[in-house]
């Protein structure tokens, strides 16, 4: 029986057998065997060749466009950007990743038009596990959806899945340490409410001899295996609802109770029209914000301060992320910093490189000559 087989059974088992404490320990060991089997067929593939999609990142934040064919994606990203993306009335327009740039608030967004996804990407269908591994790379998802076909977001949303893309969440906090005796040792708090012997079982089926296991909170046994396999990629995304110029304003509720039947606030949606370039400035805006970005405007010796061009970092960096971007030898230079703006308690607070930095700070470093 060859490894495609094998995950078939495992997913039919799983998906008859009804979770409840008794079967829980033995879901897990399938899941387990299952993530481990998918791990190994995946690395089968990739071995035995194929084209990739090798796209260099630029730019401060990379952006991918995630939809099924004929969408709209090339005609957005024309639209967004300095793309020249081929444009067709016919599926698979887009054959290769098509990068562009597009330049919002000072910050260069590498925006990425990948070839459309469709139903069996994570397993290879139509080049998906070459689409896929770009999405992964990636600091944001944006979901290019037809406002007559809602139902795409649920297809997109489990082909990355598959492809162990984990949106809008955070990994798992847990804590596993190899060690050279005594077995599996679990430590979890109260909350917790997975069995131990369940914990364990998944990290035996991962090979797993002896380690201690810390979890601090509750999760699923989903969760838990993402965290013990700690190859997962979390990414933040947005949707989008493209075409919205030709549904009638009696269609509008339609599209709504679509969008929350798939747990999407109608209010979080863009509602769009790449053609006629419409609800694009909203796009943009709330491509920003998801990134996380910040703009640093510098205050340079001589030249007053720069609102042109700003230094664009994210959202928790810190003075010494700003030496790091700037490059040079400001970080070995440094001796202080004067900050005015939101992050500062009064202007030209003098800080050192620890100091966490807001959107609009004006800084100026002061440095060793």
């Amino acid at each position: 029986m060859g490894l495609e087989e094998e995950i078939e059974e495992l997913r039919e088992e799983i998906a008859e057998t009804p979770y409840n404490k008794s079967t829980e320990a033995h879901i897990g060991r399938l899941k387990a065997k299952l993530a481990e089997k998918k791990e190994k067929l995946e690395n089968q593939s990739s071995s035995g060749g194929g084209q990739g999609y090798a796209v260099e990142k630029t730019g401060d934040a990379t952006v991918a466009l995630v939809g099924f064919p004929s969408v709209g994606k090339s005609t957005l990203i024309n639209a967004l950007t300095n793309a020249d993306s081929e444009i067709g009335e016919y599926e698979f327009t887009t054959l290769n990743v098509n990068p562009g740039m597009l330049k919002y608030r000072g910050a260069n967004i590498q925006i990425l038009d990948v070839p459309g996804l469709i139903e069996g990407a994570a397993g290879g269908r139509g080049g998906g596990k070459e689409v896929l591994s770009v999405v992964r790379t990636a600091d944001l998802v944006v979901f290019v959806l037809s406002v007559f076909e809602i139902d795409q977001y649920e297809r997109l949303s489990h082909e990355l899945y598959e492809n162990k893309v984990r949106l809008d969440t955070e990994p798992p906090n847990i804590s596993v340490r190899k060690t050279h005796k005594d077995g599996i040792q679990v430590t979890m708090r109260d909350t917790v409410s997975l069995d131990e012997e369940t914990v364990k079982d998944v990290l035996r089926a991962h090979g797993f001899v002896n380690a201690d296991v810390t979890i601090p909170h509750d999760l699923t046994i989903d969760e838990l295996i993402d965290g013990v396999m700690d190859n997962r990629e979390y990414l933040p995304s947005i949707v989008s609802v493209n075409k919205a110029d030709l549904i009638d304003e009696d269609y509008l509720p339609t599209v709504n109770e679509d969008l929350r039947a798939h747990d999407i606030d109608p209010d979080d949606a863009i509602f769009i029209s790449a053609e006629e370039e419409r609800g694009l400035d909203v796009l943009k805006e709330r491509i920003f914000d998801a990134l996380g970005l910040i703009r640093i405007y510098m205050d340079k010796p001589g030249r007053g301060v720069d609102y042109e061009e700003p230094l664009v970092l994210r959202e928790g960096d810190t003075v010494g992320d700003a030496c790091e971007k700037l490059g040079g030898s400001f970080q070995e230079r440094f001796k202080f910093a004067r900050v005015s703006g939101p992050s500062a308690k009064h202007d030209e607070q003098q800080v050192g490189q620890s100091h966490v930095l807001a959107d609009e700070d004006v800084l100026r470093i002061v440095a060793r000559k």
